[in-house]
């Protein structure tokens, strides 16, 4: 995998959170993708979003596929535990890793191609199944690395940039987990930041299946006209659902005001939070209902971002299998193994 190292040097008066970290600490290499990609953004909500939450991050696991998007990881958490898959198989290294050490904080990064077509039952069972990860797809429509064909998630009728028109119907990831189980469903866009940070920083605080999917324009083979996923067609389409903002667990802060009112809130950092309430709110807790916003919005031609569900009682695969507190990968011999007499006992229980 290409990448250039980044120099260590850095101005002595970058900001520092809670750990002493600055967010230099939370970069990677520099990288060697296309300028201008969508995918370069990621990376740096990614970078600011661990920054801020003062995660440690030598206590964050970064797993990827094959392809642009599956490059990423290199480019943010240089100091993360990594692991590069092959195609398509990155859910199950992630689920088998979890299982071992589920003190860590998993992060999944995939592409279309890499989720939607070759890797389609792996990100179907890591999701409904519950793992505890945030996965986000860095989703551009197109295979960028071989050169610009369509993917699975390229919607019917857009183009090429050689004008071909895409006649099959496109995979919605979004309906996908939603209908799959996933506890935490969001979708954004690589060129809105402000809405892109908070989205990550719940996700990776989020306990269960989280996942994300981010527009992410190819600027080589897919930001021209008769595109679905470009710049332009993206931010004319966007319709968000909701503006987040994502707060630390501390003392509760509460406020009362009627619908249509602004009030102002001191925050715990000292910052004060301008709220306004509308009077019509889109409700994240409910499943069916976000199935159907997300079409009835895509039969008008609109792309829906913001958080479009959370289940805040979420479990994960470790509490449907009934594990124990300690990551399996600090159990002994002796408890993993607990011998012929255990055995016996479960055998006859059996029975």
């Amino acid at each position: 995998m290409t990448y250039i190292t980044k120099p260590q040097l850095h101005h002595p008066l970058l900001a520092e959170n809670s750990l002493g970290f600055t967010r230099r600490d939370y970069e990677g290499s520099v990288s060697t993708l296309c300028a201008g990609c969508g995918h370069d953004s990621i990376s740096s909500a990614i970078i600011q979003a661990c920054f801020e939450l003062d995660l440690p991050p030598h206590r964050i696991a970064k797993l990827s596929g094959i392809g642009c998007s599956s490059k990423t990881p290199d480019y943010f958490l240089g100091a993360s535990h990594g692991f590069n898959t092959v195609h398509g198989r990155m859910p199950s290294v992630l689920t088998g890793a979890n299982l071992a050490n589920k003190d860590l904080i998993y992060l999944g990064v995939s592409g279309d191609g890499d989720s939607a077509s070759i890797g389609l039952g792996q990100f179907a069972h890591a999701v409904r199944r519950g793992v505890n990860m945030l996965y986000i797809v860095e989703n551009n429509g197109v295979y960028g690395l071989t050169k610009g064909q369509f993917s699975a998630t390229s919607d019917k009728g857009s183009k090429s940039k050689r004008g071909v028109v895409n006649h099959d119907a496109g995979i919605d990831l979004v309906g996908m987990a939603l209908q799959l189980g996933a506890t935490y469903v969001a979708r954004s866009f690589s060129g809105d930041k402000a809405q892109l940070v908070p989205l990550i920083k719940a996700g990776l605080m989020h306990k269960g299946a989280a996942f994300i999917d981010c527009i992410s324009p190819c600027v080589q083979f897919n930001n021209h006209q008769g595109s679905t996923k470009s710049f332009d067609y993206v931010r004319e389409h966007n319709e968000a659902v909701n503006r987040l903002d994502v707060i630390p667990p501390r003392g509760p802060i509460s406020v009362d005001y009627a619908p249509g009112e602004t009030v102002k809130v001191a925050q715990h950092d000292g910052s004060v939070l301008s709220l306004h309430k509308l009077a019509e709110l889109y409700n994240p807790n409910n499943r069916a209902q976000a199935l159907g916003y997300l079409q009835a919005r895509q039969a008008r031609g609109q792309v829906v971002t913001g958080l479009l569900y959370i289940d805040p009682d979420s479990g994960d695969l470790h509490d449907s299998l009934e594990t124990v507190d300690t990551p399996l990968n600090q159990l002994g011999q002796a408890d993993l193994v607990p011998g012929s007499a255990a055995l016996a006992a479960i055998n006859a229980a059996l029975r």
